[in-house]
């Protein structure tokens, strides 16, 4: 069992490991060059807090080595103009580059069960993919392009095909742009539903902020379908406004439903 100092440091500790997720997100987010230049700044002061964190937990390291993994690789995916050839090569850049972050924070409240894991992985994978599936109007003009080129190619589309539907383009997107993101929504839906359940197995505030994790998440994909499946030129997001609405559907998980 651990000490009641260790266990009232593990706020500390999930939100350094949070930290350098949202440090690797949000340097990614710049273009290729900067981010590659921004690196010792940005992240300089997330290390000292995660060394510690892993000194104190005993985090494993090879969770941190993926994100980082996942960090370079979308600035080379970026700066060579790459994309991702089907699901499988996408859900392993989110095996990396969101994964860690939720089986992290299982580490630190002792959970590591097979089924917590899956469902963990779910959930994370979900909420990487449903950032993608918002951020088309954001990441087309950055050169970023996450949609699955077989998926693409299922609609008869290819990466050249989304040159016309950047923002303020005249073009609107074609039905088969739009087709594609509602497969993709379905696709992120499922994920979050099969590790909603995970919500239960955390136990006090943990559980409830991952109800919330959840839930927004979904409200996200719902913001998608009222659009239209439109975000190339529209970005939905989640404010003050959904608050209500996110705490019914949090306090109305149950064991059975992820609703």
């Amino acid at each position: 069992s651990r000490s009641a100092s260790s266990v009232s440091a593990r706020p500390n500790c999930a939100m350094a490991c949070a930290s350098g997720a949202n440090t690797g997100a949000q340097v990614g987010d710049q273009p290729a060059p900067r981010a590659a230049a921004g690196w010792s700044a940005a992240w300089a002061p997330v290390f000292a807090p995660l060394a510690q964190a892993i000194a104190q937990f005993g985090l494993p390291e090879s969770l941190l080595a993926d994100l980082l993994s996942a960090f370079v690789q979308d600035i080379e995916k970026t700066r060579d103009g790459g994309a991702y050839a089907d699901r499988t090569e996408l859900l392993d850049y989110c095996r990396r580059s969101a994964n860690p972050v939720g089986r992290l924070l299982l580490h630190l409240y002792g959970v590591g069960d097979a089924t917590a894991l899956a469902q963990s992985d779910a959930i994370c994978s979900a909420l990487q993919l449903i950032n993608f599936w918002q951020d088309p109007s954001v990441d087309l003009p950055r050169g970023r392009f996450y949609l699955p080129l077989a998926d693409c190619a299922a609609h008869g589309l290819t990466r050249e095909s989304f040159e016309a539907f950047r923002p303020l383009a005249p073009v609107p997107p074609a039905r088969a742009a739009i087709d594609l993101i509602a497969n993709e929504v379905r696709w992120a839906r499922e994920l979050m539903h099969r590790g909603a359940p995970l919500v239960h197995r955390l136990p006090g505030r943990a559980g409830w902020e991952l109800r919330f994790v959840v839930q927004g998440g979904l409200c996200i994909l719902d913001k998608i379908e009222a659009l239209g499946f439109d975000t190339f030129s529209t970005r939905p997001t989640v404010g003050k406004a959904d608050a209500p609405r996110l705490a019914w559907r949090a306090l109305r998980m149950q064991r059975q439903s992820p609703q």
